[in-house]
């Protein structure tokens, strides 16, 4: 283990720890609210401008196309040029689309520029899980990512809470929902204009004395606050892993090497899977209560219960994260989740459909609490955000593909169709994780990184052994 990732793991979670926090964690709040506010908006834009079923879905996709170019591009720049300033830019794009995306009267520009609002969103989302967990000690960064992606609850239910008391009194009410979440990110870019870059990535990068200098700013900061310092941690021996250093096409290539390929693999298919569940749910769902016979501001008002429960479902999740691991996190809450999606095809009456629904968002949300984390920890240095950027990107060809599907569905086959169909691809992710996964709790990302293949299975049962220990 370098100095650098020593000094790191012996940091206690203090005062720098939490404006991270809220700094990365604000910046995922306003890109829920860009991605759920679509679900409020399709139901009076469907009517003012006369779309079809398949118009409806292709603008409830505009997001998640400008989502997988954003985040496949933000996650191998962030790799190659640096993390921060990806960041950056990435909040400005959004800010500026989404809200000329409130001005216009046509639903192509409107199209249009939903995508570019999610190419920044995409962007946004793909890097800040990766910068922020390399700044986290082992012992509490489960917690720390896991809590850092629970910020997008908070955006689901601002949405939720913006369209059912902006959108239906008010003519243009839509408009101003989208607004009111594109301007507060102005705020958000100049306070993040003092985050530093990433210690580790700068160390792999071979720019030490930059990393050295932002951790000597960290360990004053706590020392002036919080007393002396903790002993560096006793020396681990580590395989030492040769930096990858290459460009776009290298970097890519690299996920499919020997040593990542099944990591990879792994990433794609539960990014995909989730992605999928998660956005037929959440973007069409007040849609169908409403063909479903209930009215607008009834389902709107059933939508937040269940974005509600998002909120618990993403830190439960965090906490289990370090209490047992990251894959029986995933796992138990991606069977758990396509279970309530069972219940969801089994309903009739508007309250079990509700209940329902509500356990489906804890654990679907839950879910992305222990993917957030897992996803930042199980690529090496110079490739996690390469490796987290396109796992995410490839995930929103679901997302994308979804509200479209669900559409097609729908007039078909029903809640039965859509929600079977849910279920289905759940268990798919949870298979996936188990089966390909490799374990990560308690180890540092240089020992996650250097461990091969070879020794996952004695690996997995060394972290169940701690983890019943513990309990």
């Amino acid at each position: 283990m370098s100095n650098i990732s020593a000094r790191i793991e012996r940091l206690p979670f203090y005062s720098f720890h939490r404006r991270l926090l809220f700094m990365g964690g604000l910046g995922y709040t306003f890109g829920a609210m860009e991605m759920a506010v679509i679900a409020f908006v399709l139901p009076v834009i469907k009517t003012r401008w006369h779309l079809d079923s398949f118009e409806v879905g292709l603008v409830a996709s505009s997001p998640l196309i400008g989502y997988f170019f954003g985040a496949f591009s933000a996650g191998m720049a962030g790799d190659l040029i640096g993390r921060r300033a990806i960041m950056m830019w990435a909040l400005a794009i959004y800010c500026v689309a989404a809200f000329a995306s409130a001005l216009v009267n046509s639903w192509e520009i409107f199209f249009v520029l939903r995508v570019l609002a999610g190419f920044g969103g995409g962007a946004e989302s793909a890097i800040v899980a990766p910068f922020l967990s390399e700044f986290a000690a082992r012992q509490y960064r489960g917690r720390f990512t896991g809590s850092l992606a629970g910020f997008f609850s908070f955006g689901f239910v601002g949405a939720a809470l913006l369209g059912y008391f902006v959108v239906p009194p008010l003519h243009d009410g839509w408009r101003y929902v989208i607004i009111l979440t594109a301007l507060p990110v102005i705020m958000l870019l100049w306070w993040r204009r003092v985050l530093p870059e990433s210690p580790r990535w700068l160390d792999r990068c071979g720019r030490g004395a930059e990393a050295s200098a932002v951790l000597d700013r960290m360990e004053v900061e706590f020392v002036s606050r919080s007393g002396p310092l903790p002993a560096l941690p006793p020396e681990e021996i580590v395989p030492e892993v040769p930096a990858h250093k290459g460009n776009f096409f290298t970097n890519f290539g690299a996920l499919w090497s020997p040593r990542l390929a099944r990591i990879t693999a792994m990433s794609w298919i539960l990014f995909l899977t989730i992605t999928f569940t998660y956005y037929a749910f959440f973007t069409w769902i007040p849609t169908l209560l409403v063909q479903n016979g209930l009215t607008i501001t009834k389902s709107f008002s059933y939508s937040i219960a269940i974005y509600l429960a998002q909120i618990p479902g993403y830190y439960t999740a965090a906490w289990v994260n370090d209490r047992v691991g990251r894959q029986f996190s995933i796992s138990s809450y991606l069977v758990l989740g396509g279970i309530s999606a069972i219940a969801m095809t089994l309903s009739h009456a508007d309250i079990v459909i509700l209940i329902a629904g509500i356990f489906m968002s804890f654990f679907m949300n839950g879910t992305y609490a222990g993917v957030y984390t897992y996803i930042s920890e199980v690529f090496p240095t110079e490739l996690r955000g390469t490796g987290f950027g396109v796992a995410s990107s490839v995930g929103r060809i679901g997302g994308a593909a979804s509200p479209i599907i669900v559409g097609l569905i729908f007039p078909s086959y029903g809640f039965t169709g859509v929600f079977g169909l849910s279920a289905v691809t759940l268990i798919v992710g949870a298979l996936a994780v188990i089966f390909l996964g490799i374990p990560t709790l308690n180890r540092s990302l240089e020992e996650i990184a250097a461990t091969g293949a070879a020794s996952r299975m004695i690996r997995l049962k060394q972290e169940t052994g701690r983890a019943f220990k513990g309990s």
